[in-house]
């Protein structure tokens, strides 16, 4: 393993990649370059046949990614990892290295929009079948898998509605048939929850949200064990979802304080959560963490925090959950999540581009429910701007 599982995981996040630094700084350089100069002929071949030699061409690998990966690793308790271009590359690549025309594959009805566009629009195309079923049901998945079932993929909390899958369960049932698993791990974050430590095969995370931390990174990331990601990342090759040096780095920089972030975004958003339960203009509150979600006990098993990220549903529908989205003072109406600020969602608007409204309901998806990724800002100041926004509804 390149890191030492003795260390705590904020210890991780900081020193995992401190052999990978072949320079006295403190913060590692950014090899900014598309290739590398070989001292050799002989060498040079050598590199070229060697999977994801740091110093051939930067599409294959470069030193700034490999010192984002070794902390990844690390996070995830994992033999390797992988960057990508975005979160679609690193589910995409993944799900395309499994999958060959015949194939089937088990998923959630409840899948982040473009893991759905994938299931449904793309595999579709190369022969490929999709069951999606019920997460919230080991069973349900048991039920729907074929002889040819060579993928399960599972996404827990589930956006938006905070649903969650029993990890360990379904990786269980997956071994026993020899199928991969492929997890969805962004809501949950390593801090909060570690599906390979469950028995999942494979954990992916769009690194835009919660590693890079700041709004301002578009990334993926993969882990597993070392065969299974040398599998990715020859798909990945071909597919051109290379990482730059830059956006790597920036990665780095956001993991170091991942932990610190992650427990204010638990904090926020569990206190934020109390107080929209007990508010009268609220229907529902979706979070793991309330005694009143569902799956709360499910999560308590499998999750050592409760994530950053909740939805709830206002009393009046579509124009109410228009009206607070518009009064909210400190919280931006805007996509994406796991940032230090506090973003905001119509989730009934915005998930009309990938399913109709009777689809969207099936799921829990109502016409007033508003997703909010928790931010760091103090706990009173969000209470108090919900609580202004929620009076005007």
């Amino acid at each position: 393993m390149p890191h030492d599982n003795r260390d705590s995981l904020d210890t991780r996040l900081i020193h995992a990649d401190r052999s990978l630094n072949p320079t006295n700084a403190v913060a590692p350089p950014i090899f900014q370059t598309a290739t590398f100069r070989a001292p050799s002929v002989g060498e040079f071949v050598r590199r070229s046949g060697e999977p994801r030699h740091p110093e051939y061409y930067s599409r294959f690998g470069n030193p700034s990614l490999a010192q984002v990966e070794q902390v990844l690793a690390a996070a995830e308790s994992a033999e390797a990892a992988l960057v990508t271009a975005s979160g679609m590359a690193a589910v995409s690549a993944a799900v395309l290295s499994v999958v060959k025309q015949g194939s089937h594959v088990v998923a959630q009805a409840n899948h982040y929009g473009g893991t759905s566009n994938l299931l449904q629009k793309l595999l579709p195309r190369f022969g490929v079948e999709v069951t999606q079923v019920d997460q919230r049901h080991v069973s349900a998945f048991e039920q729907a898998l074929r002889p040819n079932t060579v993928l399960i993929l599972m996404e827990s909390p589930s956006n938006p509605v905070m649903a969650l899958t029993d990890l360990a369960a379904v990786a269980a049932l997956a071994r026993s048939r020899r199928i991969v698993t492929l997890v969805d791990n962004t809501f949950a974050t390593p801090v909060n929850q570690r599906p390979l430590e469950l028995g999942c095969d494979l954990v992916f995370h769009s690194a835009t949200k919660y590693f890079g931390g700041h709004s301002d990174l578009i990334a993926g990331a993969l882990m597993g064990s070392a065969a299974l990601v040398t599998e990715v990342w020859n798909t990945h090759v071909i597919l051109g979802t290379a990482l730059g040096p830059f956006d790597a780095w920036l990665m780095l920089r956001g993991l170091r304080t991942l932990g610190l972030r992650v427990r204010q975004h638990n904090h926020n958003a569990a206190a934020l959560a109390a107080f929209l339960e007990s508010h009268q203009s609220v229907k529902k509150v979706h979070y793991p963490g309330l005694n009143s979600h569902p799956q709360h006990e499910l999560a308590r098993r499998q999750m050592s925090g409760f994530g950053g990220m909740l939805s709830f549903e206002v009393s009046g529908g579509f124009d109410a959950a228009g009206r607070v989205l518009k009064r909210l003072r400190l919280a931006s109406h805007a996509a994406s999540l796991g940032g230090v600020e506090t973003l905001v969602v119509h989730a009934a608007a915005n998930f009309a581009h990938y399913m109709t409204p009777q689809e969207a309901e099936r799921i829990g998806i109502g016409p007033g429910l508003i997703r909010v990724s928790v931010g760091v800002e103090e706990s009173n100041d969000l209470i108090k701007d919900f609580d202004q926004a929620l009076a005007g509804a």
